[in-house]
């Protein structure tokens, strides 16, 4: 039996952890009535990393806690007030890289509502090691 190479040395070989549709309310927008009220916010994160480990002994610390992600995000977003979704999204990506075994990253921030008739506007970001 020949053993697992590690994907870490061949980004195309990484696997994904995703947090899909993460509902938040904050304070964001540049608009004076922006700033009064919280506005609905979702989130998708998707971090890439080699997950071999935690295949092979199906133990939680061998992978991302998207768990503990989801509850820093949280944490950090729903007290937080910013003007831009384009530095929301940075620092969400600044939370998932904080987990050692995220090698990068791509957020995508919708704000529903900022534009008439458009569901929704956004952005992703990407960041990587």
């Amino acid at each position: 039996m020949t053993p697992l190479s590690s994907s870490s040395s061949n980004p195309e070989k990484l696997d994904t952890v995703r947090i899909e549709r993460l509902e938040l309310d904050c304070i964001i927008g540049i608009n004076p009535w922006e700033r009064l009220t919280k506005q609905r916010i979702t989130i998708d994160i998707e971090m890439n990393a080699d997950l071999s480990a935690a295949g092979e002994s199906d133990a939680i610390e061998d992978t991302i806690n998207y768990r503990n992600i989801s509850k820093a995000v949280t944490a950090e977003i729903e007290a937080s007030s910013y003007g831009l979704v384009e530095a929301l999204g940075a620092r969400v990506a600044e939370i998932c890289l904080e987990d050692e075994k995220t090698q990068s990253v791509e957020v995508t921030v919708r704000k529903p509502g900022a534009v008439r008739k458009a569901e929704a506007v956004g952005v992703v970001i990407r960041r990587s090691r």
